[in-house]
């Protein structure tokens, strides 16, 4: 079982509740600091963050919906460069994937990637609202795109968060080519070390504390 430190280091530690203050950003990234996670990610409205030395910065494009137009996502993606991010995490379009346009799904996602530079793209599947084949498809189309990671969630559709299901399925889909995370309704360590074990190097944690604290180093 990974331990303690082993598990906060794959943690991006989340806030992107639309009334999230600067002051709770602050207190983010203090505590992300605090607990040795990968990054913190926040709403792109949020930044530039002063994060500290060796926790990076990502923040969401085209979130959470994904019903953006390219061009305004891959704006967004290029502001969000400019103000410091490492990493961009995208959302997409999710009627061209209910529609079965991988194509459109691709170059939605490669407007994004080209608006990154440098930066790390996760590209948010939105998993819990696609079938399997849909879930495969979408990972083909992200990786075809240039995408470094997929996805599973948002948070914030209806249809639910992450399970451990669709990491697997992810991950057999992407192999060792590209980055899992899983994000969306991980609140005890128990679900946590589940993500992990079917397949996730990342994981996207608003309880980032709560589920240390079950964890042993």
């Amino acid at each position: 079982m990974p331990s303690r430190s082993e598990v906060a280091a794959l943690i991006d530690h989340t806030l992107l509740a639309p009334e999230a203050t600067a002051e709770q950003v602050a207190a983010l990234v203090a505590e992300g600091a605090e607990l040795g996670t990968f990054s913190v990610c926040v709403s792109p409205s949020m930044l530039p963050v002063a994060a500290t030395e060796g926790l990076k910065v990502a923040c969401v494009c085209g979130f959470p919906s994904g019903a953006h137009t390219s061009e305004v996502k891959a704006a967004e993606a290029a502001r969000a460069v400019a103000d410091g991010v490492d990493e961009v995490d995208m959302v997409i379009n999710l009627a061209l994937a209910k529609q079965g346009d991988w194509e459109g799904v691709e170059a939605d996602i490669r407007a994004v990637r080209e608006a990154c530079a440098g930066a790390l793209l996760k590209v948010i599947i939105e998993s819990a609202a696609l079938t399997d084949d849909e879930i495969v498809a979408a990972c083909k189309a992200s990786e075809a795109a240039g995408a470094d990671f997929v996805k599973t969630s948002t948070g914030f559709h209806k249809a639910g968060g992450a399970s451990t299901h669709a990491v697997a399925l992810m991950r057999r889909t992407v192999g060792d080519r590209l980055g899992v995370k899983a994000s969306g309704g991980i609140r005890d360590a128990e679900t946590a070390l589940a993500m992990i074990e079917a397949g996730a190097n990342r994981l996207g944690l608003s309880a980032s504390r709560a589920i240390l604290d079950g964890l042993e180093d």
